[in-house]
């Protein structure tokens, strides 16, 4: 047992998987969870997220050693204005986010100087979204950022050990250097896949059954991504606007100089450039972080998974 009782803000995939994973493997006495929707309220009781769900924000985290917001980023400013006067000195607060310095801005100044403020961001998911998607084996062998700021250590330690014990590597980083790594490695590519997917649809001249009739890897693999929470995903690219249009920016130029080479025929230029990208497709296999399966083991979910 790592802290006596956590507050999941947020009842989605993340909180709902961090639900799972922490009342199955006894990491706290107790999980209070939160929703805005009563409908999602309600569906987490049934599916045993937490021990006890309340109505409000301001409810759950009385008492709470942890919090976790697991809201949208665009989200999170108010709800911390709401639980602020309402939470235990010494308390640890954090977040899922996938931005983190818009998170540090929104909410660190509406918290009391008596609790520590650790952000965190796991890189696991699916494009699956709710209180029905999530399952305890989500953070296995993924990686969870945290971006502590100021003297939290011991906050972070503690939190550290939480992560690791649902399954995640963990380590710490400056939350810009995060915002722009993350705009590299999963921002972007969320961006580009909804453009792809978008232009499919625009294509006239493909009608809608030949798309899904026919698509190749490539395109399950844009459709798979491009199915991921809009909410979500609006809230990213608004707050990590400025490390998002600099790696789009890039794409660009290397997108011209592939067009220059196909345009002049450049057979070489291509062969190159592909061979280098290979590279890096096989060091993410390497690293733990994919399979070499053909479909990228994506025929194979965790028990429990919605994906």
């Amino acid at each position: 047992m790592i802290y006596d009782r956590v507050a999941l803000i947020g009842l989605g995939l993340i909180a709902g998987s961090m639900g799972l994973r922490i009342r199955r493997d006894g990491l706290a006495r107790e999980v209070v969870g939160t929703a805005r929707s009563a409908a999602t309220r309600e569906v987490a009781v049934s599916l045993g997220l937490c021990d006890r769900v309340t109505d409000t924000a301001a409810e759950a985290v009385r008492d709470a050693d942890l919090v976790v917001l697991c809201v949208p980023v665009g989200a999170m400013e108010d709800v911390a204005r709401q639980i602020a006067g309402h939470l235990k000195p010494g308390a640890t607060v954090s977040d899922v986010g996938s931005v983190k310095r818009a998170v540090l801005d929104a909410v660190g100044p509406h918290l009391p100087e008596t609790v520590d403020f650790v952000p965190s961001h796991p890189l696991a998911g699916t494009e699956h979204s709710g209180p029905t998607a999530g399952f305890p084996e989500l953070f296995e062998n993924r990686w969870c950022l945290l971006t502590p700021t100021g003297d939290s250590g011991p906050a972070t330690d503690r939190l550290t050990r939480l992560w690791q014990a649902m399954g995640a590597s963990v380590e710490t980083m400056d939350p810009d250097h995060h915002d722009l790594v993350l705009a590299v490695t999963s921002h972007a590519p969320h961006l580009i896949a909804y453009t792809m997917v978008g232009v499919a649809d625009d294509l006239r001249r493909v009608t809608d059954s030949e798309v899904i009739k026919y698509s190749a890897a490539g395109f399950r693999d844009f459709t798979r991504i491009a199915a991921s929470d809009p909410t979500m995903w609006r809230d990213v690219f608004l707050n990590n606007r400025d490390a998002t249009l600099e790696i789009l920016g890039r794409f660009t130029e290397e997108l011209f100089a592939l067009q220059r080479a196909i345009r002049t025929g450049d057979g070489d230029m291509l062969h190159d450039y592909f061979t280098r990208t290979r590279a890096i497709r096989r060091g993410i296999i390497e690293a733990g972080q994919d399979t070499a399966a053909p479909d990228f083991g994506r025929g194979k979910t965790p028990k429990g998974s919605a994906a």
